[in-house]
C-alpha cells in the first residue's frame, strides 16, 4: 500500500488516538485498510459467540455481516434478514443478551470519546448496557478535533445524511442543517457519550480509509 500523506496522516493520529482511548480503559487497533479491519474485528469475536449490531452503514459496506456468516461458528443475528417485523424486534431484544455486539460511531473525539446519536435509542442502549462486549469500528473520517466538534459532527453531518437515507421528514433532511428541532421523526432523540469503559468492555477498531457518514 502507497502511503499518501492522508494514509501517514491518519497513521500517526490513530497511534495518538489509541493511547487515548487506552487511557478511557479501551482496547484499540488501528487497520490502514477497510480489508485488514474485517479481519481485525473477526479475530476479536471467539467461535460460539452470539453477535449482532446496530443500524450501521460502516458495518454493511465494509462486508463485515457476511464475512461473520461465512464463518459458521457464530450466531449471528441480523435484522435485516428478519421476515417480518415481529421477528426483527426479537432480534432487537436479543441483542441485550449478545456476546458480541458490533456498532460504528458518528463521531469520536481526538482525545477519545465517542459520540453517537439514536432514534429509538436501541444502539446507544447496547452500547452502554447488555451485551458483553461491544466493538466500535471507526473510520478516521469520523475524528473531530473536541467533544463539542464532536457533537456537532453527530448532528450536523450524519443526523441529516441518516435523515434523507431512512427519507424521514425531519427540517435536516429538506435542507442539510440541524435546526435542533423536536419533530416527530427526529433521529436525534437520544446522545450518548462514551467517555469510560466500564469493565473494559469496549474494543475500537479505526479504519484508515473514509468509511460511513
Amino acid at each position: 500500500m502507497t502511503m499518501t500523506p492522508m494514509n501517514q496522516r491518519n497513521q500517526r493520529m490513530a497511534q495518538r488516538l489509541i493511547k487515548q482511548l487506552q487511557r478511557r480503559n479501551m482496547e484499540a487497533f488501528y487497520c490502514a485498510t477497510a480489508e485488514e479491519a474485517v479481519k481485525k474485528v473477526s479475530d476479536l469475536i471467539a467461535d460460539g459467540s452470539s453477535v449482532t449490531w446496530g443500524g450501521s452503514m460502516t458495518i454493511r459496506d465494509m462486508g463485515i455481516p457476511q464475512a461473520l456468516r461465512n464463518r459458521g461458528t457464530l450466531t449471528v443475528l441480523d435484522r435485516d434478514l428478519a421476515v417480518d417485523r415481529d421477528e426483527a424486534v426479537r432480534i432487537y431484544e436479543q441483542a441485550f443478551m449478545a456476546d458480541v455486539y458490533l456498532s460504528s460511531a458518528n463521531a469520536i473525539s481526538e482525545d477519545g470519546v465517542i459520540v453517537n446519536i439514536d432514534g429509538n435509542g436501541n444502539r446507544v442502549a447496547a452500547i452502554t448496557w447488555g451485551p458483553k462486549k461491544v466493538i466500535f469500528i471507526i473510520g478516521m473520517n469520523k475524528v473531530a478535533q473536541n467533544v463539542e466538534a464532536a457533537l456537532m459532527r453527530a448532528r450536523s453531518t450524519a443526523a441529516p445524511i441518516n435523515a434523507a437515507r431512512f427519507d424521514i421528514k425531519t427540517p435536516c433532511q429538506v435542507d442539510g442543517v440541524c435546526h435542533n428541532c423536536n419533530s416527530p421523526e427526529s433521529i436525534c432523540n437520544h446522545i450518548h457519550f462514551l467517555r469510560n469503559s466500564p469493565r473494559g468492555r469496549h474494543t475500537v477498531v479505526l479504519v484508515g480509509e473514509e468509511q460511513g457518514y
